[in-house]
């Protein structure tokens, strides 16, 4: 059997992200994904919220903001501390036994994403790269992330990014089933295949207005549709 899988994905408990646990669940099952990682920022409340209504496979995940900008943490066991060097960040999730994803690549600074530089001094602890995050508008950026990951052996997925619901669903990376642990997950990745659709432009206009609307009105907490 064959998982069609998403690794990095958002909810309410991220500041820019309006989605309940339940509305990503219900959308995720809609559009045919069975094997997710929730990756809010600086937190892994959404992706234990999720696991717990979910009937299909969670990874538990973290987009964690470093002082170099931001680095995934997939597997992970308890929160990463954010605002510590990239190096100590991936320190701490080797240490869970978690596995170090590199986010949207070098999309530059207004995606708090870090340079090749950065990751080239993680280098031994990254495992996965995003090949392809459908919130990254540039193709050429698009093409560094997967040329840097050809060129230092690492497996790629095919994200989302999503911040809404309507963008589950039409990038994912479809990989064979795995024994559920961090090292069989990463094996699998090496037999993946992408879909591959851009978000669009104005997709980022929507995480904007869910951060103007936390900073005056707080977090949402009714059902998304």
């Amino acid at each position: 059997m064959m998982l069609r899988g998403d690794f990095h994905m958002h909810t309410y408990y991220s500041f820019d992200c309006a989605n309940t646990p339940e509305a990503l669940v219900r959308r995720c099952k809609q559009v045919g994904l069975n094997c997710i990682a929730v990756t809010d920022h600086n937190s892994i409340e959404g992706s234990r919220a999720v696991s717990k209504l979910a009937d299909f496979s969670v990874i538990l995940g973290e987009e964690v903001m470093t002082t170099s900008g931001e680095i995934t943490g997939l597997f992970l066991q308890e929160e990463i501390t954010p605002g510590l060097s990239p190096i100590e960040t991936v320190k701490r999730i080797k240490e869970q036994g978690a596995l170090v994803s590199v986010p949207h690549p070098f999309a530059g600074s207004g995606r708090s994403s870090l340079a090749q530089g950065a990751v080239l001094e993680i280098l031994d602890y990254v495992d996965i790269i995003e090949g392809f995050n459908a919130r990254t508008m540039s193709s050429s950026i698009t093409d560094a992330g997967r040329s840097f990951a050809a060129k230092h052996n690492l497996v790629r997925t095919a994200v989302s990014d999503a911040h809404t619901l309507q963008e589950l669903g039409g990038t994912y990376t479809e990989f064979p089933e795995f024994d559920g642990t961090p090292e069989g997950f990463k094996q699998a990745l090496g037999e993946a295949t992408f879909t591959e659709h851009p978000a669009g432009k104005f997709v980022h206009v929507y995480s904007t207005l869910n951060k103007v609307r936390r900073k005056f009105w707080g977090p949402r907490r009714s059902p998304s549709t």
